[in-house]
């Protein structure tokens, strides 16, 4: 039987849906297991699972493989990306956040299950551009979460990055401030309280490094 399999030639080939799916099974007790190579096959190849039987397991091996390599991959921030015919824009001024979009993005970057909702509070239509500058919708809670499914994984992979290391720099900055106003350095036990206390800066750094860790992405 020949067997037509459509293997990713990049992220962009790869949604947040499929991601979200091999997630739930990329679990400690299918780790390395066939079961989870065919349903890698299977969700990021459009294969269904019986037919993947019918894949040499060297290719299976290859395919597995390939698709790993992409996933670790470490892109710069994409600002603007298209869906659906729909030109979509990165918060062009963090500094303008609001708090409803502050609070929603700290709750949805907990894990990859909600990362759709996240992506709907840090990607939004555009309304205008010129050049590179350009104006984006204001927030509107849900209205995008389900568009958000189909989002490339590459722009999924690059938002995360970049604000890991947005929060980095905050908690860097955070304690700097704090040694400056005390005027002395501050003991071991006083960095784990202030860590600990970083509300948002803080937990939001801790779900991003678990995600890019279970993803092999380096957190230098």
């Amino acid at each position: 039987m020949k067997l037509h399999i459509n293997i990713p030639d990049s992220l962009s080939d790869i949604t947040l849906e499929q991601y979200q799916k091999f997630d739930k099974l990329n679990t400690k007790e299918n780790e390395g297991t066939v079961f989870l190579m065919q349903k890698m096959v299977e969700i990021f190849c459009w294969v269904p699972l019986d037919l993947t039987r019918e894949i040499k397991y060297n290719d299976l091996i290859s395919i597995v493989e390939h698709i790993n390599n992409l996933i670790t991959k470490e892109p710069e921030l994409i600002t603007t990306f298209l869906l659906n015919g729909k030109e979509y824009g990165f918060i062009p001024n963090l500094d303008n956040i609001t708090l409803g979009e502050y609070i929603d993005l700290d709750n949805y970057l907990g894990g990859w299950e909600n990362m759709h909702k996240a992506m709907s509070v840090m990607y939004r239509p555009i309304t205008l551009k010129k050049d590179n500058r350009y104006i984006i919708e204001d927030y509107k809670g849900s209205v995008y979460q389900e568009q958000m499914l189909k989002c490339p994984l590459d722009v999924v992979i690059s938002a995360m990055v970049f604000f890991y290391h947005l929060n980095k720099e905050l908690l860097s900055y955070t304690l700097k401030y704090l040694k400056q106003e005390i005027g002395e350095n501050l003991s071991v036990d006083q960095i784990k309280t202030l860590e600990r206390n970083g509300v948002g800066i803080n937990q939001s750094l801790s779900s991003l490094t678990t995600i890019l860790k279970d993803l092999n992405i380096s957190q230098n």
